[in-house]
């Protein structure tokens, strides 16, 4: 936790930013696994909540009145029966002092506030919610049933809260750099695991159980697979096999829960192929590209689309696309190789605040997303950049045996990709190089003060050695 005065200064700002009436946290309670006390683990906070509120336990809501400033945490004490088995915690009234919370109570409290707002015709504010028992509290609390809950949910409050946690403070920029240290573990560590005979769950639980070692948690489910080719490939039983590539995306979270995320891809023989390093040395360079043109001021959407003509230029040169590399960008062609956008934003969230819809945060008013073109429709992020934001650095080239076969029978930019080369590309895999990049004063820089190999000859060397 931090220190008390973030979280009071953070409300405070949250007060002037929504104008009138009630908002409303609700933190998570526990998630039972395949039994009710068999709960998943590490317990994972709300993020918004630990933002404003600070408090990792379960079972807890926060209320802001924003008229006559009034605070609250709410929550039940544990009992003896609970300290038996858990050991003893602070209580609700602690905890909100811990925070700088005046006023806390027992949860059915929660109805008793939010009644009195509502009799009055006062606004209640409240975040998109994502976990059925809080839409069922929601529902309990304001009569909107849970498939209508996201559309109810407060704009201004959304609105207020991704002002506020897209620029990273100092402190929070300190959280990340710890959770980047042990993703360079991670990395590192699976990077001297890789070799033929050994399994693709064997090192992904490795990379696993150091992040849980160094950190809290990982950032998100660990991706370890010889098919980088599928975006979200989890470790299999599958053994790692001569010539192949292996790819790497995982990340850690730190005990305050700010997140790292990185890729990396490697051979599992040591030693890229010819043909490997010819396509790896381009997604290289279109990762080294961004941090020479992402700065304030800059969308992410045309830094996105400046590596996508890099990428397409250098392509073309391997004679896997043709034609003008500007119309093929524009047609969407470059997304047979590179479906996915350039980034996205991470922070306490690894995809920052996503669960509060991608088009408030990755977008604004200024810049709308494309939903109709494929590739072009999973960019997550694409504003202006400003100081302070912290987004993902990830181009990536895939050979997607169904994707090929789909666009080639249908004649799908056909104009611009050259068919007969790709079908020999077909058990290639996929390769993504993916950094976390912190948008500065006047430019930008890598988060994480050591650098996990990724240049072909440093790969090769660290494995090697």
């Amino acid at each position: 936790m931090f220190e008390k005065k973030v979280y009071v200064e953070r409300r405070e700002a949250l007060k002037r930013l929504v104008e009138k009436g009630l908002i409303l946290f609700i933190g998570n309670n526990e998630a039972p696994c395949n039994y009710p006390s068999n709960a998943y683990y590490p317990f994972r906070q709300d993020s918004s909540f630990l933002y404003y509120f600070g408090q990792q336990r379960d079972g807890l809501a926060g209320v802001i009145d924003v008229e006559n400033g009034e605070e609250w945490l709410l929550g039940d004490d544990i009992d003896i029966e609970d300290i038996v088995w858990y050991g003893s915690v602070d209580s609700v009234a602690d905890m909100a002092q811990q925070v700088g919370v005046a006023k806390s109570g027992p949860m059915r409290e929660l109805k008793t506030l939010v009644d009195k707002a509502r009799s009055a015709g006062r606004p209640i504010h409240f975040l998109p919610p994502y976990r059925h028992d809080t839409m069922i509290q929601l529902m309990d609390l304001l009569g909107i049933h849970p498939r209508e809950q996201k559309a109810a949910a407060s704009l201004e409050l959304i609105h207020a809260v991704v002002k506020m946690r897209s620029r990273k403070s100092a402190l929070e920029i300190a959280e990340i750099e710890k959770a980047c240290a042990v993703g360079y573990a991670m990395h590192t560590g699976a990077m001297r695991l890789v070799r033929p005979g050994v399994t693709e769950k064997y090192i992904g639980g490795q990379v696993d159980g150091i992040a849980h070692s160094l950190g809290s948690m990982v950032s998100f489910a660990t991706i370890f697979s010889q098919h980088g080719e599928i975006m979200h490939g989890n470790p299999s039983p599958a053994v790692l096999e001569e010539g192949r590539l292996a790819l790497c995306d995982a990340g850690a979270e730190t005990l305050e829960h700010y997140c790292s995320d990185n890729t990396r891809t490697m051979p599992v023989s040591g030693r890229y192929t010819t043909r490997q390093r010819e396509i790896y040395d381009i997604v290289v360079e279109c990762h080294d590209h961004v941090l020479q043109v992402a700065r304030p001021g800059v969308k992410y959407m045309d830094v996105h689309f400046d590596v996508c003509r890099l990428m397409a230029t250098r392509l073309k040169e391997l004679g896997l696309m043709k034609g003008d590399v500007d119309e093929a960008v524009a047609a969407g062609a470059h997304a047979m190789f590179l479906p996915h956008g350039l980034g996205h934003m991470m922070g306490m969230d690894v995809h920052d605040m996503e669960g509060l819809g991608q088009i408030h945060v990755g977008f604004d008013a200024e810049t709308r997303p494309n939903l109709e073109q494929f590739g072009t429709n999973c960019l997550r992020m694409g504003r202006r950049l400003e100081e302070g934001f912290v987004v993902t650095d990830e181009p990536g080239i895939y050979f997607i045996p169904a994707l090929i076969d789909d666009w080639h029978r249908s004649g799908h930019c056909a104009e611009w990709l050259n068919f007969d080369l790709l079908e020999t590309y077909k058990d290639f895999g996929g390769i993504r190089i993916e950094d976390d990049v912190l948008i500065t004063a006047d430019g930008c820089r890598f988060l994480g003060e050591q650098r996990i190999p990724y240049h072909a000859a440093d790969v090769e060397a660290f494995m090697q050695g």
